[in-house]
């Protein structure tokens, strides 16, 4: 009767080895998920969907692996890797409340998996036996190897999915654009100051090769978070597991995610270590500092319009103050810097994380799959943004592109090997001093011709670099 006025209530009475406790009760989950939300009121921030869905696909794996081996009966196989993928479809993502602040080695967001994941299969009414969430669900695993397999399934599937495709998105948008504004020469700059010139295409072209080099360095580094550590279980021994498990969870996952996984030779170290993760963190570090860069360049040749450098303009997308009419700003490239910082944050957290931990096992492996997750969905989802609604939309002013070449002093570093260093030198100050352009002044003091000059000191020549022609002897 008790137990009625309780479900009456709103609550049910659930037990664990610890005693009983009450549970909301519409929640699939059981005790130990309950007193993991009233042990970790911290942030309100649950574990992220990519984590949750890793968990799923784990948990259904696992049901095919044990129904194959004969360890599970049909029926609750069937029953397990049913629910389990419906867990990692989305379908029950509100069933999973547990704080990314919990215990170290996730064993809470675990057992909640393996809670909700029993409610479903035996609500089914397919099983002839109550299927448990550990001796059925848990089956051949424990949390020690299950969470860090989610990190590593989870970073390697949204990598692939969200971050690759978006990087390559804006690689090509760059290549595209600099293709498109082809030879044109503008003022490149060293110190912020005035260099010799170079070309949009070449410019732009720099950015790309840095996101090539970005995406080899995240795709290599994948090859070793493919690795999986299932299998290990408590420490890295495969107590409680078939000795095939590891191998074929491998095999089950890539064929139920799409995405290769293969059996850590050493499930030890994926237990104990969280290296690749680490090391997966700091090629988004890299590729933060790439697209910062990125979008600085973009934010300074946008400045202005009139006292900044206004070399290009950025698509207009929003009025950029509220009392200031007229004024647009830089927004999306403003955003990608502060995507960028939030990333590089994360990497510092993640390498702290990375190395706590005493023996067999790591125990910030939450905090590490919360911000890994994080830095790639925000890097896929701004690069989206830089390639679609800035780079792609962006004009160049030629006006102000060549009034800047014109009277750049620095033009005359191609008269060195004639004229030497101290008379070009000359040359330069006495141009930025009154304001002429450097061919006149050199016109008038260098002892070459016009047409000398003219093919000397032609911009578009410079940026192919070499010792050009027209130089007729060495000073």
């Amino acid at each position: 009767m008790a137990k009625q006025a309780r479900r009456d209530s709103g609550f049910r009475t659930e037990k664990d080895s610890m005693g009983e406790l009450q549970v909301p009760a519409q929640a699939l989950w059981g005790a130990q998920t309950q007193r993991a939300v009233q042990n970790f009121p911290i942030s309100g921030r649950p574990m992220p969907r990519e984590f949750i869905r890793a968990l799923g696909l784990i948990k259904a794996a696992a049901a095919e692996v044990n129904g194959g081996f004969g360890l599970l009966g049909k029926g609750a196989s069937q029953a397990i890797r049913a629910a389990a993928l419906a867990v990692a479809s989305g379908e029950h993502d509100a069933q999973f409340p547990i704080d990314v602040f919990q215990t170290g080695s996730g064993t809470s967001s675990n057992m909640n998996a393996n809670e909700v994941i029993a409610a479903l299969a035996n609500a089914g009414g397919k099983v002839a036996k109550a299927i448990h969430p550990n001796d059925h669900v848990n089956l051949g695993q424990s949390s020690n190897d299950v969470i860090p397999t989610a990190i590593r399934v989870s970073a390697l599937i949204a990598t692939t999915e969200q971050l690759l495709p978006s990087l390559k998105h804006l690689r090509r948008t760059i290549e595209r654009q600099g293709k498109a504004l082809g030879k044109v020469t503008k003022t490149g700059r060293t110190h912020l100051m005035d260099a010799m010139p170079l070309t949009f295409a070449q410019e732009f072209g720099a950015w790309a090769s840095q996101l090539a080099s970005a995406q080899a360095r995240i795709e290599d580094a994948l090859g070793r978070v493919r690795r999986l550590p299932i299998g290990g279980t408590a420490i890295g021994t495969g107590i409680n597991a078939d000795a095939r498990f590891g191998k074929a969870m491998a095999k089950a996952l890539s064929a139920l995610s799409g995405v290769k996984f293969e059996s850590a030779d050493d499930k030890f170290e994926g237990i104990a270590s969280q290296d690749d993760a680490v090391e997966l963190s700091g090629q988004l570090n890299a590729l933060a500092v790439a697209l910062m860069k990125i979008a600085n360049d973009l934010r300074w040749m946008n400045s202005g319009p009139l006292a900044g450098l206004g070399e290009i303009e950025l698509p207009a997308l929003q009025p950029g103050s509220s009392i200031m009419p007229g004024k647009v700003n830089p927004v999306i490239p403003e955003a990608t810097c502060m995507v960028c910082a939030q990333v590089m944050g994360h990497h510092t957290a993640i390498t702290v994380a990375g190395q706590s931990g005493n023996f067999q096992l790591n125990v910030m492996l939450p905090l590490i799959a919360y911000d890994l997750l994080d830095s790639i969905q925000l890097l896929g989802n701004v690069m989206r943004l830089l390639a679609d609604d800035a780079i792609a939309g962006l004009k160049p002013r030629p006006d102000r592109v060549r009034e800047a070449l014109d009277r750049n002093p620095i033009l005359v570093t191609a008269l060195n090997p004639i004229i030497g260093y101290e008379k070009a030198a000359a040359i330069a100050k006495q141009a930025y001093k009154e304001g002429r352009p450097v061919l006149d002044v050199a016109a008038e003091s260098s002892g070459l011709s016009l047409k000398q000059l003219r093919e000397l000191l032609d911009p578009a020549a410079l940026t192919r670099g070499g010792i050009h022609e027209g130089s007729g002897g060495g000073g």
